[in-house]
This record gives structure tokens, sequence and C-alpha cells, in this order.
């Protein structure tokens, strides 16, 4: 073996070039909910974070690889889908869901120092976000304009730029603090417990199976006729796969002409759920794969319960094969 030379070694090291830090775009400014949940998973923390007007800025970005990752929310459990996160995955663009994190969601009315309710004419925040305090706008603030902005803290930021006193923001606690607002009343939304879900998407590589997954998919329907919908939900019965998400999106081909966004328990990996996309791309339509990852619901022993009878009934099925001559 040849042994070399230790100022050579070390002349090796110091040129070799320094590992890259992976890039990760996210919906700005500072204080947004998304930048809360980034923060809260230590490894997207340590990446160079990137922050864009909009999320499909975010998600254009990744695709045209100008940043590695993109983190954007998907879903409110009170307003139901994020429409530009959605339709962006499911038509525009070709990425890959690698994760999802569910995080508690909290919105709060921001004023300049001194402002009162009776003061407010203009409410500005997110549509997603204000969509989620219904109530409480019209108790309080029926006759107040509602204006829309690009994120929450773009709603905070905005405010604090012009200094407006007849002006309100909604958006999160931190907005506050980091623009220099006063909350005027807190936890507006319409339910408690309020919930986002984002997901981190890349370019490329489906995330490897952790016996508690979760499938996304598109589907494009062959013909839309009577019943093409129910045998399309029938593959996943049929292999006892639980659904946790269906929704209808139009395909912007026609008016009447939708899509369903489908996501199901379970990993692409697993026999069942490859084995009911194939009959769906093979009997039913074009199947879009947004990707296999981690799920934040459930348990693994709750999806494993749900497959046991149809790996049942495959090793029933292999014992008669077996006896083939």
């Amino acid at each position: 073996m040849r042994t070399i030379p230790l100022a050579v070694t070390i002349l090796l090291f110091v040129n070799a070039p320094a590992p890259s830090t992976p890039t990760l775009a996210y919906l700005g400014p500072v204080g947004t909910f998304t930048e809360q949940a980034v923060l809260s998973e230590a490894d997207l923390a340590q990446m160079e974070l990137v922050r864009f007007g909009s999320i499909v800025e975010v998600l254009r970005a990744v695709e045209n690889a100008a940043v590695d990752y993109g983190f954007a929310a998907i879903e409110n459990m009170i307003e139901g889908a994020v429409n530009a996160t959605i339709d962006t995955l499911a038509f525009d663009a070709d990425l890959l869901i690698q994760r999802e994190v569910v995080m508690n969601v909290n919105l709060n009315l921001l004023v300049q120092p001194g402002v009162t309710l009776d003061d407010i004419e203009h409410v500005r925040s997110m549509p997603v976000a204000y969509a989620q305090c219904r109530r409480y706008l019209a108790d309080h603030l029926a006759k107040a304009s509602i204006e829309a902005t690009n994120s929450t803290a773009d709603a905070a930021r905005e405010l604090a730029d012009t200094k407006r006193t007849d002006t309100a923001a909604i958006a999160p606690r931190r907005s506050a603090e980091v623009y220099g607002l006063e909350i005027l009343a807190a936890d507006i939304e319409d339910h408690p417990e309020n919930q986002t879900r984002f997901v981190l998407v890349g370019r490329d590589g489906i995330t490897a199976p952790t016996g508690h997954d979760k499938t996304s998919i598109v589907i494009y329907q062959r013909a839309d006729e009577p019943g093409s919908l129910v045998a399309i939900l029938s593959e996943f019965a049929a292999r006892n796969i639980n659904l946790t998400k269906l929704e209808s999106r139009p395909t912007r081909t026609g008016l009447g002409d939708y899509c369903f966004l489908i996501d199901c328990e379970g990993h692409i990996a697993d026999q069942v759920v490859g084995d009911a996309l194939r009959n769906i791309q093979m009997k039913h339509g074009r199947v879009k794969f947004l990707g296999s990852y981690p799920s934040a619901y459930g348990t693994a022993e709750e999806q494993e319960s749900n497959r046991a009878g149809v790996l049942e009934a495959d090793r029933w099925l292999d014992d008669l094969r077996a006896q083939i001559r």
C-alpha cells in the first residue's frame, strides 16, 4: 500500500471542495407560518433558506433548479386545499413530495399601537387565512373591506411600512414581534385546534418506505361516464387501502372536466398500493404520481391493520399457486 505524505494529505484536504448546503425555498417575508414550520424541522432549518413572494414562485424555483427544495402549505383543516400549491403540483410542475409537516395555526388581528376596532376600515391577509376567520370578521368587522396579500406576514409588513391606522392585518403572533405591531385580538380563527399541513418537495427521488407512509396522486379520467369514479375507488377498496383525502379539481381543459387528487395510506413500494395504481393507470386513466412519504397522521400499527386482510388473501393465493404442477 502506498503511503501519502502528511503534507500532501493536508493539502488535498484543504483544496477539496466543501460540501454544498442544500437550498430551500419558502413563502416569505420573515414571520410567515411557513417559516415557523420550516424552523420546526431541525434538518430543514440548517439548509440555506430562500424566501419568495408567492407559493407559485417557490414551486417554480424548485422546478427550474434555482433551489434544491421547496416548502409550501397544501391544506388547512378549516379552509381545505391551498389551491396555489395543489394546482402547481397537479398541472404545472413535475415535483415529488418528500415530507409533510403539520403545525397548529393561530391567527391574530394586528394593528398599529393605539388602534381600536372602531378605527378599522380595511383588513388585509392571505385569502386562505382570512377565510379561516369569517365568523370573527362578520361579528366584529362586518363593514371593513377584506383585501388579499401574498402571505400573512406580507400583510403585517405592509401595515408596519405604511403605518396606517385604518387597517388591520391577520397574521401570526411572530409577525407582530417582527414588525412592531400590536395584537388587538388573539386567536380569531373560527375553530380551535386549527392546523395546516405543509409539504417539502424536490425534483426527484422517492422517500424510502418507513412502514407509516402516505402516497399522493392525481388521476385524470380516461372517460367521464357514470360509475367512473366508483371504478377508481374500487381499486383501493378491493385492496383495503384507506384514503385520507379525495378532492376534485377542474382540469383547465373545459367546463365540467375534473381530475381527482387522492392521498392514501401506504407507500408505492407496498405491493397493494403499487397494484392499485397500476390497475388505475391501465384501466381508468392517467396517474400523476406526486410522492410517497412519511405520514404525519395515525400510526404504523393502524396502517398495518388496514393491510392485514389483503396480505392474508395474498398468502392464501400463494399457497394455492404453490400446488400447481
